[in-house]
């Protein structure tokens, strides 16, 4: 199906997407938190978006702690945006 992406469609990877797109950009731990997941199911799931080209990460110390903030890049807006047009399309607005 068109626009329909089945690295996005994994639930938890569709949660990133989803927070991401609403966010703009989320410091790692918030994203883990909002997920309810661990931080290495996490970190797994944002290996395979940024394999994809769909997110992207910036670190940076604050509080003398290294800190990684997520977001997603311009294909992977568009990537997400198609994929929610395609399900909606699925299930019939």
């Amino acid at each position: 199906m068109d626009g329909f992406d089945t690295t996005i469609h994994a639930p938890n990877r569709l949660r990133i997407c989803a927070l991401l797109d609403t966010a703009g950009e989320a410091e790692f731990s918030v994203v883990q938190r909002q997920l309810d997941v661990s931080a290495s199911v996490l970190s797994k799931h944002v290996t395979v978006l940024m394999e994809a080209g769909y997110v992207e990460q910036r670190k940076a110390v604050r509080d003398t702690r290294q800190r990684v903030w997520l977001r997603l890049t311009r294909q992977g807006r568009e990537a997400y945006q198609a994929h929610l047009t395609a399900l909606r399309t699925i299930v019939g607005s």
